[in-house]
């Protein structure tokens, strides 16, 4: 079965499908999170894969990022919708906010974050990694359903799966970024390579331990903004795929043309 559109999430996303059929995919690099599920809406075909697997049991440095991205892009999807839950780095930031991320620093370690390892030697740009047109239907959609939200941000993927320390934290905040999270990366960089449109949603649960003037929450504070938010995530998601042309050109599936030497 093809699909166009892929979205990466929680297992609470599986309510968007009145009929789903599930599709193992096996990978060069292994088999990915979960099965694919994939079905209609607004007549568009959608593949979903919950990134950490159907029952969360794969923590944020053992998600199988290569074999997700690969098993989407072989059953045919052009264009994926990353939401995540993340912390904010940034006082002024609000609790159940959304930021559609336009950059990212990497802080993980020993992640299979390519899949160009040879003998082709080859350097994808990273300079604005996430979709533009992805970003701007995103933001667009936002206002539409009158969603607090901002239309850029950094976001910092830290490791884990421990929580940065206060120091870390205070750090991150000091360079002036915004979101901090542990799945980003490489998941957004390797759907670049795949010549993949990719947009990050970040909903905003908790802040972080650093965060000046504003004490960290607990981890029963961050389930409620969470399941408190779930509903607008899902509703953007909707309106997201509802506006969307899975088959427009775009610049990320060039991302190759000018990436191989020789």
């Amino acid at each position: 079965m093809e699909a166009k559109i892929g979205v990466f999430g929680g297992s609470g996303l599986y309510s968007f499908f009145d009929k789903v059929e599930e599709i193992k995919v096996e990978t060069p690099f292994g088999s990915p999170s979960d099965r694919l599920a994939v079905g209609s809406i607004f007549g568009k075909k959608v593949a979903f894969l919950p990134r950490h697997g159907k029952d969360h049991s794969l923590p944020p440095h053992k998600i199988p990022y290569k074999a997700n991205l690969w098993a989407m892009k072989t059953i045919g999807v052009r264009k994926i919708i990353g939401p995540c839950a993340a912390g904010a780095l940034q006082s002024h930031l609000k609790l159940g906010e959304f930021v559609i991320c336009d950059q990212f620093v990497d802080r993980t370690s020993g992640r299979l974050d390519t899949f160009y390892d040879g003998p082709v030697t080859t350097h994808v740009s990273a300079a604005d990694p996430y979709c533009p047109k992805l970003r701007k239907l995103a933001s667009q959609s936002c206002e539409e359903l009158k969603i607090l939200h901002r239309d850029k941000g950094t976001v910092v993927v830290i490791q884990g799966p421990r929580f940065s320390t206060r120091s870390e934290s205070r750090w991150f905040a000091s360079q002036g970024w915004e979101v901090i999270n542990m799945t980003q990366y490489p998941e957004v960089i390797l759907a670049r390579e795949l010549e993949l449109c990719y947009a990050n949603i970040s909903l905003l649960t908790d802040y972080d331990v650093g965060t000046e003037g504003v004490e960290p929450v607990s981890h029963e504070e961050v389930i409620h903004v969470f399941n408190d938010n779930i509903d607008k995530v899902k509703k953007l998601i909707l309106k997201m795929i509802e506006k969307m042309d899975p088959d427009e050109n775009c610049s990320c599936g060039e991302a190759l043309k000018n990436a191989r030497l020789g």
